[in-house]
């Protein structure tokens, strides 16, 4: 049996938040590498942490040469 529907809401508690954070950035970048390599796909993901830290998943070499720019 699966977990139920989350109620999708800014969570309020600031060390709750970041933990979910970190755990679907995670994830999240996971399933990116999982399509580029499944479907053969060019694939760029940027994610921005609300402190502005930046994290950043590329398949390709020249994706990352036009982010620096």
């Amino acid at each position: 049996m699966g977990r139920g529907r989350v109620q999708l809401k800014r969570i309020e508690n600031k060390i709750n938040r970041q933990v979910t954070f970190s755990k679907r950035r995670t994830g999240l970048l996971k399933k990116a590498h999982e399509i580029s390599v499944l479907c053969d796909a060019d694939v760029a993901l940027i994610v921005f942490s609300t402190r502005g830290k930046l994290f950043e998943y590329s398949t390709d070499s020249r994706f990352k040469q036009e982010m620096m720019l």
